[in-house]
């Protein structure tokens, strides 16, 4: 046992070692090789041209009131239940078809009400929609 003496294999390494490093850089280098000639082969095309134009087209929208005696009201016009049948028909003729908006008093009986939706639902009416008040 010697204690002052030291071994020659106990030196510090003072250098690095490249041969892993030279190891990844040519693992790097042979993807790179693969990998180039593949992302410049495209094959050559001619797109369509499209032009992006707001659509102006918007459907209008049909107001039918029920007042509390249950005489209908289209746009704000007095109208029979005969007259709203044929209208109902014509707007659900049109394309785009526009929405209709049901404002009913809350003193009308709610026969008058679904009277409204059947005959705007057997005209072909999609879209049908409830104007209420909010709650205060």
């Amino acid at each position: 046992m010697a204690f002052g003496t030291q071994d020659d294999t106990d030196e510090v390494m003072n250098e690095i070692n490249m041969t892993p490093l030279v190891d990844v850089m040519l693992v790097l280098l042979i993807i790179f090789i693969i990998t180039v000639p593949v992302m410049k082969h495209t094959v050559n095309i001619d797109l369509p041209r499209a032009t992006n134009q707001p659509q102006d087209a918007k459907p209008q929208t049909i107001r039918l009131s029920v007042d509390d005696k249950g005489q209908y009201y289209w746009n704000e016009t007095p109208a029979s239940d005969e007259a709203v049948q044929s209208q109902l028909k014509a707007a659900a003729a049109l394309n785009p078809q526009p929405e209709l908006h049901i404002r009913g008093d809350k003193a009308v009986r709610y026969e008058r009400v679904a009277q409204a939706m059947a005959a705007a639902q057997q005209a072909g009416v999609k879209k049908i929609g409830f104007i209420t008040e909010p709650a205060k």
